[in-house]
């Protein structure tokens, strides 16, 4: 008779489990298998993160200078300022340095528009942010009709860092002032030297500052 009732049991118990209807993810698992927990990823490029093509791609959050390294900057030229800049435009065999908030490249720079901007002039390894590059004593403001080839313009008020940038003047494109050639390191197509109006248009957040440690 325990046997008869024993067999009963286990029988109840398997039409019980095998009438359930599993939903979600669990339905297209094999007999037997227990979900496994999921897996946080973040893949997203870096250099895709901004919504304006132009943009630049943003920069790292906390990639401010301690202020005592200020003083281990040297002294650089304006021209080779700009042949720093240049190198990054083929340095990766012969194509430009990819952009991105969280590598280095070889040289020891972040691989951002700040870090590109920090190699250029020489700047502590792996280079302050823009924020820093603004507010910490790297730079000083000039006017816009004051910029020099070597001078940086820089957008550092936004709370996104996504939309923060900064770039390397080059170079008014003619005598109206109306747009100028810059060297920076921007999302999605990373070191490249292009045309831009930063800063001439009322509003956009960007101002000119010039590196404290330029020698001319």
């Amino acid at each position: 008779m325990k046997n008869i009732r024993r067999s009963t049991v286990t029988a109840l118990a398997t039409a019980v489990l095998g009438s359930l209807v599993l939903t979600g993810p669990a339905a297209a698992l094999p007999t037997g298998s227990l979900p496994a927990a999921a897996a946080v990823t973040d893949t997203a490029d870096d250099a895709a993160a901004s919504a304006d093509a132009e943009a630049v791609g943003g920069e790292a959050t906390d990639a401010g200078t301690d202020t005592d390294l200020r003083t281990s900057a040297p002294k650089i030229t304006r021209a080779e300022e700009i042949r720093r800049a240049k190198v990054w435009l083929t340095d990766n065999a012969g194509k430009p340095v990819p952009y991105s908030q969280k590598k280095n490249w070889k040289d020891g720079y972040r691989q951002d528009c700040s870090g590109y901007a920090s190699m250029a002039l020489k700047l502590p390894k792996s280079g302050p942010n823009t924020v820093s590059l603004k507010n910490d004593g790297w730079t000083k403001p000039i006017a816009m009709s004051e910029l020099r080839q070597g001078d940086l313009v820089i957008k550092a008020n936004s709370s996104d860092s996504n939309h923060r940038h900064v770039v390397i003047f080059d170079g008014w494109v003619d005598g109206k002032h109306n747009s100028y050639r810059s060297y920076e390191q921007a999302g999605k197509v990373g070191t490249r030297h292009t045309t831009h109006s930063y800063g001439l248009k009322s509003g956009d957040g960007y101002h000119a500052y010039r590196p404290v440690n330029l020698a001319d």
